[in-house]
């Protein structure tokens, strides 16, 4: 377990889920290959987005197309972070959860809170 920050910046120790801890790194070791691969793809094609965004700026395009694209490219960044913490949801929070440990289920509810509040943003 590793200490972590909360929204109110207290620390507690962070739970133990269905990731694997390898040196200072977690891995995720419940991820559905098929939602994988789907993030992936969009993650491709963001970047494809993105990289149309430094053209269109490169040519001084109207700046009004500009935003509408940021727009798109922010849009299509919270698609995937929205199947990231389902994801987290299905495997790494429930196990953490169901483990009974009073300590893990307080610190998985603290990250819980500290993603939705990144994810709001």
């Amino acid at each position: 377990m590793r200490a972590a920050k909360t929204a109110g910046g207290g620390h507690v120790v962070a739970a133990n889920c269905a990731c694997e801890v390898q040196g200072q790194a977690r891995k995720a070791v419940g991820v559905d290959p098929a939602l994988k691969e789907s993030n992936r793809h969009r993650l491709r094609r963001i970047e494809g987005q993105v990289r149309g965004l430094q053209k269109m700026v490169e040519e001084d395009r109207y700046c009004a197309d500009i935003i509408t694209q940021i727009a798109s490219v922010q849009e299509a960044l919270r698609g995937v972070a929205r199947n990231l913490m389902r994801n987290h949801l299905l495997h790494c929070t429930t196990q953490a959860m169901k483990s009974g440990k009073r300590e893990e289920g307080e610190a998985v509810y603290e990250e819980l809170l500290e993603l939705i509040y990144k994810h709001l943003r």
